[in-house]
């Protein structure tokens, strides 16, 4: 066997081990995709069941927030309709608001005094 035939062993022993090192990594590479096929699986199982607990606690959520929104509007037209007429009231009836003020203030000055006079 002359110098040729060892190089051919040598390459053929070298193609060899460079299979061996390729089929481990594919060996390899197809486990770890089984894994991860598994634990998407898994992910996607235990994900359904919650993304669905989540859609029904979000709708039971928003029936008494649609109702708080119309009791909040419902108020918010009372207090319109309050300042209208109290507006009104006191466009049409301002000297006799006036009147009652002064009125008022005579009354609690005289009810300051009273208690004074008392003391």
């Amino acid at each position: 066997m002359g110098p040729g035939g060892i190089a051919t062993i040598i390459a053929s022993c070298a193609l060899m081990i460079i299979a061996i090192a390729i089929a481990y990594v594919i060996v390899r590479v197809g486990r770890l995709i089984d894994e991860a096929k598994a634990s998407l699986k898994s992910l996607t199982e235990e994900t359904a069941p919650l993304i669905d607990e989540v859609h029904t606690t979000v709708t039971l959520v928003n029936g008494p927030l649609q109702s708080l929104n119309r009791i909040t509007k419902s108020a918010e037209d009372l207090t319109e309709k309050v300042n209208e007429a109290t507006t009104s009231f006191l466009n049409k009836n301002g000297s006799a608001v006036k009147v009652a003020g002064a009125l008022i203030s005579a009354a609690s000055a005289k009810r300051s005094r009273s208690k004074k006079k008392a003391e």
